[in-house]
This record gives structure tokens, C-alpha cells and sequence, in this order.
């Protein structure tokens, strides 16, 4: 699920359980569900799914599995990144072979439906807080027990105990408001030696808060911790570049100037660039100034990383 960093969860989690806790987070998970509803009823392909990582060696890696991953409809940075929260898996992409795979988050479902076909012998499912969107996801890309859909929240999973070999959770923990019912929930249905691929982007609060909690919830064993921040900053930096794949499908698209640059600027921000250190054009700053568009602020998110714990 895509980072939209001006909703990061800023639940107290010192203060978790409290009625006033309990209040805030529910409104915040109505606000973000009505969210990625919106962008789904917006989209009816996503091609941007995250904000993405660059590597060559990524890309060589995937187009040895499916040559010319890049060439259908979007410009493969996305895919790199669900690439690597299976790649780095203590026994790499193959120990998914027929196993159980749930992503917490999936958003629309592109980033599983990719996953799927790189491990088509996998059972993926796919869950999201917004209704619109896993109905979308159904719609268009279930496929019976190789991949699924279902609706549930990331703080309370509607699976048993004990019945996920691996749990991916890319760019969505950072809008959970109680962090560590997240990861304990996670524990739970994660069978022993399972394994959960964690992937986001963090202020420096989240990222001390995580280390907090992690040390709290025994049952999941830390075994990588790894700063991604200079492969996703290169990957929303091609995303900006004069003939990036972005630029190109937008300019293909029936509006005026004005609009295409506002659109441009639009997806730009949400995936990304102020972590990439974008500068609007002159005339979005001019709209700004007049109050026509929102402004670029949001947390300060100071790095993104790829973590995996292994269920002992």
C-alpha cells in the first residue's frame, strides 16, 4: 500500500488501550480506509503502487524470471521492491515455493498479483483495511487459492493461529496506529520459522518507537535491519526525470498543461519526493502561494528500510 506520509499514525503508543487511544484510531482508520477507497475508485489499474527501489541487480534478477517485466504498463520500480521482500528472505524467494503467503496492506493487489507470478506454486492472499479496494482487487485479479482478497484490519487478522509461512507488509505500517498489535498480530498467525518481510518508510520517532516494541514481543526474532534509502531515492528520482516512464504515460493523456503538471506534481508527492528532494515547478509553487494547491508538508521521514523477523 502506497506511503501517503502526511498520514502517518500519531497515535501516543505509550498511551495504547486508553479510551482516548482507542478513539483516536479508530477515526484514523476510517480516514485512511475512505483514503484508498477513493484512489481505488480513481484507478482502475494502479501503476504506481509504492514509492519503489532501483537496482541493476534487481532487474537482472527479475527478467531472468519474467523478461520483460517492464514493458507492460508501469516502470518496474515498484515491482523491485516486492522482488526484495521475498529476495531477502532467510531462504530467499524459494522457500515461498507452495507455501502460504499473506501481504497485510495489499492495496489494490498489483504488488501480490506480481508476487504471484514470480511464485506461482504460492497460496497469496491479500488483505487491506479499505473495502473498495479489495473489491477491485477481486474483481480483477483473484484467482481461487493461488490468490485472494479478503477485508480486515492489520491490528486484529481474521486468520488463525499458526497459518502463515510468510507475512509482507510493505509501506503500510507507518498509517497503523498501534504499532505493536500490528507485529503481535503478525506473531500469532505466523507458523514457527515463518517468517514476516517488513518494509517502510520512517520518521525518526517510528523508528524508535519499532525498535521499542520489537524488544517486547518475544516470539518474532530480528534477523536483518537494512537502510534501503539511497535504492528508493534513485527510483522516485527516475520517476521525476524528463523521460521517465511517468512523464510519458501522463503526457499521453487528454489535458492541458496546467492539469498535466498539477498531475505530475500530484504523484510525484505522494510517492516520494520530498524524500528525493523534488522542487516543485515555479507555477505549482504559485498555486501554493495562493492556497490553490496543499502544501508539500509532512513528517519528516529521515529513512526507509527493509526488516525481517523470523517467528521463533
Amino acid at each position: 500500500m502506497t506511503a501517503f506520509t502526511s498520514g502517518v499514525a500519531d497515535i501516543n503508543l505509550d498511551e495504547s488501550g486508553t479510551p482516548q487511544a482507542e478513539t483516536k484510531a479508530a477515526t484514523f482508520k476510517s480516514a485512511s480506509s475512505s483514503i484508498y477507497d477513493l484512489a481505488a475508485s480513481m484507478s482502475a489499474k494502479g501503476q504506481l503502487w509504492n514509492w519503489g527501489v532501483h537496482d541493476s541487480e534487481f532487474v537482472a534478477e527479475i527478467e531472468a524470471r519474467l523478461p520483460g517485466f517492464t514493458e507492460y504498463g508501469t516502470d518496474g520500480f515498484s515491482e523491485q521492491l516486492y522482488y526484495l521482500a521475498l529476495r531477502d528472505l532467510p531462504k530467499g524467494l524459494e522457500s515461498c515455493d507452495g507455501r502460504t503467503v499473506l501481504e497485510v496492506g495489499c492495496g489494490m493487489g498489483e504488488g501480490l498479483n506480481f508476487l504471484s507470478r514470480l511464485v506461482p506454486t504460492a497460496r497469496m492472499t491479500g488483505l487491506d483495511l479499505a473495502p473498495k479496494a479489495i473489491a477491485s482487487a477481486t474483481a480483477t485479479l483473484s484467482r481461487g487459492d493461488t490468490l485472494r482478497f479478503v477485508q480486515g484490519d492489520a491490528e486484529e487478522l481474521p486468520f488463525e493461529d499458526s497459518s502463515v509461512d510468510v507475512l509482507v507488509n510493505i509501506e503500510s505500517s507507518h498509517t497503523y496506529p498501534n504499532l505493536g498489535r500490528f507485529l503481535r498480530e503478525a506473531a500469532r498467525v505466523l507458523r514457527p520459522g515463518g517468517a514476516l518481510s517488513h518494509i517502510d518508510v520512517f520518521t525518526r520517532q517510528r523508528l524508535e518507537a519499532m525498535r521499542r516494541i520489537t524488544t517486547e514481543i518475544p516470539e518474532l526474532k530480528w534477523v536483518s535491519d537494512h537502510d534501503i534509502s539511497d535504492q528508493v531515492r534513485a527510483a522516485v528520482r527516475r520517476r521525476m526525470a524528463p523521460d521517465s516512464h511517468l512523464r510519458s504515460t501522463l503526457n499521453k493523456q487528454r489535458m492541458n498543461r496546467l492539469a498535466r503538471t498539477l498531475a505530475l506534481h500530484s504523484q510525484i508527492t505522494v510517492f516520494g519526493g520530498t524524500f528525493a528532494d523534488y522542487q516543485p515547478p515555479a507555477s505549482v509553487k504559485m498555486l501554493s502561494r495562493l492556497g490553490l494547491v496543499p502544501p508539500m508538508d509532512s513528517l519528516p521521514m529521515e529513512t526507509y528500510r527493509h526488516q525481517i523477523a523470523v517467528r521463533v
